[in-house]
């Protein structure tokens, strides 16, 4: 068995490979031993899954293990958002919970997040010390087959009847909130039609709840389930999105929302049909909390996430903070400074006074209030901020390499610390997650290895896109 291996957003694996019931079985031992060790094991756990193939599977995998150690488990029993889960875990005070989820990985791909108390996702000293746990627990675990005859369900439904496993099913407590957060009454003065894909995924019951609430007309495409998400990855971008785009313009809808497998992060396709970059998205919504709702406070964004949100900050007396890529960083920087929004370019982002994550279902409500509010098009607010903070363009590339090439990489980027020459004036470089150059115009070219997957990811930011692609190849030349 390969080692389970945490990176930026969990554990995830190809199923049949080192997705499998062992390794579940022995994650969710180590959890037991680790809860125990820490004194909460009395409170138990909580835990969700997704659409996923084998996701269901792999919770009552899961719930054996854990019922045989004396651990309770509140049970998600239908396919739920990866925030609702988070919403959970926070509401109820509990240590730890886990969702089986590969986000937004290729079909083959399944895993597990494990949240924390709070409902934040498991920082890396958490995930070092499970993986400490792990090896305890492959050497004590034991796969119970004695039996003859008995399925896992078996045990599962035992397990229910002794309360060893609650079948729970807070969405209403989830759905509330967002409603109470959100501005229903504008929305439904509004008449808004809004198109909705759940690119096969877990946030068709959430949306249409909340938007039927505020009076919206749904229109909605790719709802079925379907473990293979249409042969596409179940990522929201400009991609995957084009039928979504096509939709909004066929059926006059205001706004056309996506959500990756697990609905923690969000796409969005304007009154034009035009998708909006992630990046966008976080500056609309920042802009909308300063100038429209009055709310006060700093921004926080990775490393890889464009600074026009610097520019907005700027402009209203604010700060925006940077740190390392995965959410885990953004909400614990929000704690610190009290920042009223955090997010990244990969689509996710969480508000002040919501949960400690991302949560693609808020963010989209968030969306169509602005418009509501505003009484502008998605078009018009977006060409407004332009107006004001000019545009930066991103170029992002992903490059696959050779265990041999990663570590020459690794050698020369982060221990000889070297970059190729720039025709661009350096102002400084930080290897807070990678290496990072800063541009003396304000431009910035970052290089880092991906915590999930073995790709080399390049973004560059400039005022024009000729710039920020020629820089990105003069990385790739260099590096690869």
């Amino acid at each position: 068995m390969k080692t389970i291996q945490f990176g930026t957003g969990g554990w995830r694996a190809i199923i049949g490979e080192e997705f499998t019931r062992e390794n579940i079985q022995k994650l969710a031992l180590a959890l037991c031993m680790k809860m125990k060790a820490e004194g909460v094991a009395g409170e138990g756990i909580a835990a969700g899954y997704d659409r996923r193939f084998l996701s269901k599977e792999a919770v009552i995998w899961a719930c054996e293990i854990f019922s045989r150690q004396g651990i309770r488990v509140d049970f998600i029993s239908r396919s739920s958002p990866t925030p609702l889960l988070m919403h959970y875990v926070m509401k109820h005070g509990l240590h730890y919970g886990f969702m089986v989820t590969a986000s937004h990985n290729p079909a083959i791909y399944n895993g597990i997040k494990i949240f924390t108390y709070g409902g934040r996702d498991a920082d890396e000293t958490q995930t070092a010390d499970i993986e400490r746990w792990l090896e305890k627990a492959n050497a004590d675990y034991v796969c119970d087959d004695t039996e003859k005859g008995r399925m896992p369900t078996d045990f599962y439904l035992e397990s229910v009847k002794q309360g060893l496993v609650r079948e729970i099913h807070p969405l209403n407590d989830y759905l509330d909130e967002i409603i109470g957060m959100i501005d229903v009454e504008a929305i439904r003065k509004s008449d808004l039609r809004v198109a909705v894909d759940p690119m096969y995924g877990v946030s068709l019951t959430a949306l249409t709840i909340t938007l039927s609430i505020a009076r919206c007309t749904i229109e909605t495409i790719n709802a079925q389930h379907d473990t293979l998400f249409g042969g596409k990855m179940p990522a929201p971008t400009a991609e995957t999105l084009r039928n979504l785009s096509n939709y909004v313009l066929d059926k006059y809808c205001d706004i056309g929302v996506a959500t990756d497998g697990d609905a923690d992060r969000l796409g969005v396709i304007d009154d034009k049909g035009r998708f909006l970059h992630p990046n966008e998205i976080l500056v609309m919504l920042y802009y909308y909390l300063l100038k429209y709702k009055g709310w006060h406070g700093p921004a926080v964004r990775n490393i890889s996430t464009t600074h026009l949100l610097d520019r907005v900050a700027e402009s209203f007396g604010e700060t925006c903070y940077e740190v390392p890529v995965g959410f885990k960083y953004i909400s614990a920087e929000m704690q610190r400074t009290g920042a009223i929004i955090g997010g990244e370019s990969s689509g996710g982002l969480t508000v002040k006074g919501h949960i400690h994550g991302k949560d693609g279902i808020y963010a989209a409500m968030l969306l169509v209030e602005m418009i509501a509010v505003t009484g502008r098009k998605l078009s018009e607010i977006a060409e407004d901020i332009r107006s004001q903070y000019g545009t930066l363009h991103m170029e992002e590339r992903d490059y696959r390499f050779t265990p041999e090439k990663k570590i020459e990489i690794q050698r020369i980027l982060m221990e000889e610390r070297k970059i190729p020459s720039l025709p661009v004036a350096i102002d400084h470089i930080s290897w807070l997650d990678g290496c990072k150059v800063y541009f003396a115009d304000g431009g910035w070219v970052s290089a880092r290895f991906s915590g999930m997957e073995p790709l080399l990811r390049i973004f560059c930011e400039m005022e024009n896109w000729e710039d920020a692609r020629e820089i990105c190849r003069i990385f790739e030349e260099f590096l690869l």
